[in-house]
């Protein structure tokens, strides 16, 4: 038997989330979490990273892109996405609270405003600011 990676292109979208969910939780792992897939929504949640110190445990939310929405306001959820090779896990709640301190609201007013959920199909360079120095997990040396 050989091993052949695959293209990514030919996934399914129930496919795409497993397979991100795989990368992310990959990720986790160098940062000492053990990510444990929910089959069903936890009050928000894909899944859950325990940290090994015992204490931290993080619901977390799988994303496709950046992203807000209302409906996760106040549920202490974080956001996982991928960007590429590139692996973000932000606070929600302290995203949105940055986005309309710095005012970034006026892009997405209507979407945020009406429909209550917001997302960028690329990353906007005022983002970087809020998620590289603390949120980006950055693919551990060996």
């Amino acid at each position: 038997m050989t091993f052949q990676p695959i293209q990514f292109k030919t996934l399914n979208a129930k496919q795409i989330e497993v397979y991100n969910f795989h990368k992310i939780a990959a990720r986790l792992a160098d940062y000492g979490y053990h990510s444990i897939w929910l089959s069903d929504d936890w009050q928000g949640a894909d899944f859950l990273a325990v940290h090994v110190d015992g204490k931290t445990v993080l619901r977390v939310q799988l994303k496709s892109r950046l992203a807000i929405d209302k409906k996760y306001l106040g549920k202490n959820l974080h956001i996982a996405f991928r960007h590429g090779e590139r692996v973000f896990v932000y606070p929600h709640d302290d995203f949105v609270t940055w986005i309309i301190d710095r005012k970034h609201v006026g892009e997405m007013s209507e979407a945020w405003g009406k429909k209550g959920h917001w997302h960028w199909s690329s990353l906007p360079a005022w983002a970087s600011a809020f998620l590289e120095p603390f949120y980006e997990l950055r693919a551990a040396s060996t």
